[in-house]
């Protein structure tokens, strides 16, 4: 078991390592598109890259129906793991849609050892939902 210092720590010391490993500027949050964005996820049981819309309701439907038009070309083309998931739920209780891609294998944060596989992973992954999105971003747009 880690202390919340430890694992804080721990967090702090992968990003700062995955930052340095693949120095680049990821899209995440600066897609233009209120509630539109990119994440990527590692904690003790799981990594997973993916892409949430969080925006009031009807705009979520709206940007949902768009990426749903597209899913098969994200899938053929991109990302053929995607999972899409119209109704998620986040730790919190908050309901988002969302579209990922887990590493399906065991990681945790806590464990270096599974570090550089999870870095990798989400380096192929996330350039291949942004490559997508920059294709499709006309589309994708309200």
């Amino acid at each position: 078991m880690f202390s919340k210092e430890e694992s804080r720590q721990l967090r702090q010391e992968f990003w700062t390592s995955f930052g340095k490993s693949f120095p680049r500027k990821w899209i995440l949050y600066d897609t233009k598109i209120k509630g539109f964005s990119f994440k990527f996820h590692f904690d003790t049981k799981s990594a997973l890259v993916a892409l949430d819309l969080e925006d009031d309701l009807e705009n979520r439907i709206n940007s949902w129906e768009k990426l749903v038009a597209l899913k098969s070309i994200l899938k053929s083309e991109y990302l053929p793991n995607a999972i899409y998931e119209e109704e998620y739920f986040l730790e919190n209780g908050k309901e988002i849609s969302r579209i990922y891609v887990p590493l399906m294998q065991k990681v945790s944060i806590h464990n270096k050892n599974t570090w550089r596989d999870v870095m990798e992973f989400f380096n192929k992954k996330m350039s291949k939902f942004e490559a997508f999105f920059y294709e499709y971003e006309d589309m994708i747009r309200p």
